[in-house]
């Protein structure tokens, strides 16, 4: 019902939700309503007292307004629509809260409050949250922070914490885990990361390996609890029974370890539960096994010389015949299969000896979704020699018994496992007391940053020249898994560099035997050299693309970007690391680009092999060309070896181009002039020219 009530006898009501003003947006709010008048009305209950009511929803405005009558601008008595409503405290409360909700907003304690309130009139949350139109992960995130410790709800509600830090501590709703996280961040990282990771010490996430391998069902029949943190993904979820899912999981991995032994009929299936076998390979004193190579089959033998008899017979088919034209597709799309086919005929899969089967081992481990998978690699507890016979056959050969082999995973040992009186401690209790123990060390040296920073480059560094021995720390740089054997790799002066910087690196410090002499001698190196030791980890750490990826690491463009890197000035094109492995289409497209149609069909004639060492003499800028083409010969690289942020607007040799160019267009590029001899396949190279004179020297 709509009424014109007076203003002062209007009343903020007890019922009101919110319970915190914005003494300058008020202001404004007021300065408004005196400009433009009340745009909506109030609403209200009776109050208490005869002629009087509470104001449900509209405490600002009623606020505002008083303001206006301060300043003198309005009566005391004035006249303000209002609609009156008769309804329940219940009802009156839910209406304050949905007028409030979508206006200036509440404090979260406000809210928190608010949603609690209705619960407690035998709501649900599903109810709750259809009425002011939010999700009901949102009312249970509220009323989670509703249901904090004390003293952090207070700390909440005072402004003195903000929202996330309070969403961090209520990811438990253990109020003893709250507490002590809260204590300890007064001192050592008042942030929502710090916090969360203290409350999740002891527990994994729901998007950890082994509980996507278990499954929540099989977890939680088991009796594992699971914490959720209503502020974040599921995948955010606390699986707080470590002992519980290691069981599952290790259960779930010997028994496809089993089946596996049986399919495979190796000698061993080491079943881990972790995404990496390293460190159980190193605990278990194994050896990586290196399988022979496998020689090239009489059918493989015979098949890479019928494809290069059909190349060689393409490349002749490819002469005189328009290169855009359908039938020269065909040809180049043939060549390209040939090659592909060629290359893998050429390195068979090696293969494991049956004479090594009863004495191996492969791993099986938990891959990050969560599957298990056996590893490719095989290991062994003995050293295996492989042996030929006279027709190049692989034997077995030996079997060693390495020096040490009976290691087993070390015990605890005095005085450090011994309690009063002598008595060893239990396995468990030992665990414990380390990580306690480790967890003091960590807590210290987050006070000296200097010596965190020693250790730090200390363990990258004594890792390259002591792999096997433990410095008590997961710091390590172990080498990048190339996606190809480096000792394949063409060498060049990247790599001339690097061996370099390793042999000008101070490694007198390395010779001590101890870890800890070592530690202290590395210690005694000025900043420089340690400076050395630290770019060279980091460098010779940096992976060589994403996995089995297609793609590059955008990072490592960045990065490239920063140093300024002129791929050009480290690497050129030769035979061997390109034009061999590229098809004769491309090379003639490449061609085009940097010297024009001419210079292209001038080689479309001449065979792979001769335009390949042709053009590594052109790209290294030893052949006599015109200057424009040698400068954009020499500037050449493949979009592959660059260090672009952006993608590419240039195109590879034999793509496809834009759409504006023009490619009926018989202008050559700036700079080239068809009667000039380019020198592709003479004798001449610029050891014979006179650079000042220009002119060809007689030899």
């Amino acid at each position: 019902m709509q009424e014109l009530i007076p203003l002062n006898k209007l009343q903020l009501s007890d019922n009101n939700v919110r319970k915190t003003h914005n003494q300058e947006a008020d202001e404004q709010l007021s300065h408004d309503i005196e400009a433009r008048g009340l745009l909506q009305n109030l609403i209200v209950t009776k109050a208490k007292k005869r002629g009087h009511f509470d104001v449900i929803a509209g405490g600002r405005r009623l606020r505002a307004m008083t303001m206006i009558v301060e300043r003198g601008a309005w009566e005391a008595d004035r006249a303000v629509p209002c609609m009156l409503l008769v309804a329940s405290d219940e009802q009156i409360a839910e209406t304050s809260l949905a007028e409030n909700f979508q206006r200036l907003a509440m404090t979260p304690a406000e809210e928190c409050r608010a949603f609690q309130h209705f619960i407690s009139q035998d709501e649900d949350t599903r109810e709750v949250a259809r009425r002011f139109g939010v999700t009901r992960r949102f009312v249970e995130g509220r009323l989670r922070l509703a249901s904090l410790a004390e003293p952090i709800f207070e700390a909440l509600a005072s402004g003195e914490m903000s929202l996330e830090m309070a969403k961090a501590y209520a990811s438990t709703d253990q109020h003893a885990v709250q507490l002590r996280v809260y204590e300890q961040a007064k001192y050592y990282g008042d942030n929502p990361d710090y916090v969360r990771r203290q409350i999740a010490n002891g527990s994994v996430r729901g998007n950890d390996p082994l509980a996507l391998l278990v499954g929540e069902d099989a977890y939680t029949a088991a009796g594992g609890r699971i914490e959720r943190d209503l502020f974040t993904a599921a995948s955010e979820d606390r699986w707080t029974d470590l002992e519980t899912l290691q069981q599952l999981a290790a259960a779930k991995l010997e028994g496809e370890a089993a089946r596996l032994l049986e399919e495979t009929g190796l000698g061993t299936i080491w079943p881990v539960a972790s995404t990496s076998s390293w460190q159980a390979a190193r605990d278990l004193g194994l050896n990586r096994v290196s399988l022979p190579p496998a020689p090239l089959s009489e059918e493989a033998t015979a098949r890479i010389g019928e494809i290069e008899e059909r190349i060689e017979a393409i490349c002749i088919e490819l002469d005189g015949i328009d290169e855009e034209s359908d039938e020269a597709q065909a040809l180049n799309e043939e060549y390209d299969r040939l090659d592909e086919e060629m290359q893998d005929l050429s390195n068979p899969t090696a293969e494991l000896p049956d004479e090594w089967k009863a004495e191996v081992g492969r791993f099986l481990i938990v891959t990050t979704k969560g599957e298990m998978v056996l590893e490719a690699d095989y290991f062994s507890e003995k050293h295996l020699r492989m042996e030929r016979d006279e027709d190049g056959k692989v034997t077995g050969g030996s079997f060693e018994e390495p020096s040490g082999s009976n290691r087993a995973p070390a015990k605890p040992s005095a005085p450090e496992a011994t309690g009063p009186g002598g008595k060893a401690y239990s396995a468990r209790l030992f665990d414990e007391l380390a990580v306690q123990r480790r967890n003091i060390l960590s807590a210290s040296l987050l006070s000296d940053p200097g010596l965190a920073l020693d250790y730090a480059i200390f363990a990258l560094a004594d890792g390259l020249l002591h792999s096997y021995d433990n410095r008590g720390t997961t710091i390590r740089a172990p080498r990048p898994q190339d996606p190809v054997l480096d000792s394949t790799v063409p060498k060049g002066m990247a790599d001339e560099i690097i061996a370099g910087a390793y042999d000008a690196l101070d490694k007198a410090w390395g010779e001590h035997k101890g870890v800890v002499e070592r530690f202290m001698a590395f210690r005694e190196l000025d900043d420089e050299a340690k400076g050395a030791w630290i770019a060279y980890t980091v460098a010779t750490s940096i992976e060589a693309k994403m996995g089995y990826a297609s793609g590059y690491n955008p990072i490592h463009a960045q990065l490239g970007q920063l140093l300024e890197i002129e791929p050009a000035a480290m690497w050129r094109p030769t035979a061997q690391n390109y034009f061999d492995r590229i098809n004769k289409g491309s090379i003639l497209e490449l061609l085009k680009d940097v010297g024009g149609a001419e210079l292209s069909t001038r080689y479309a004639a001449s065979k792979k092999t001769e335009i390949s060492e042709s053009c590594e003499k052109l790209f290294a800028g030893e052949v006599i060309v015109e200057d424009a083409i040698k400068e954009r010969a020499l500037a050449w690289v493949p979009a592959a070896m660059r260090f672009d942020t952006e993608t590419p607007q240039t195109s590879e040799p034999g793509s496809t181009q834009s759409d504006d160019v023009d490619h009926d267009s018989e202008e050559e590029p700036d700079g080239f002039d068809p009667n000039v001899n380019d020198g592709l396949g003479d004798e001449y190279s610029e050891d014979t020219i006179d650079a000042d004179e220009n002119e060809i020297i007689s030899a």
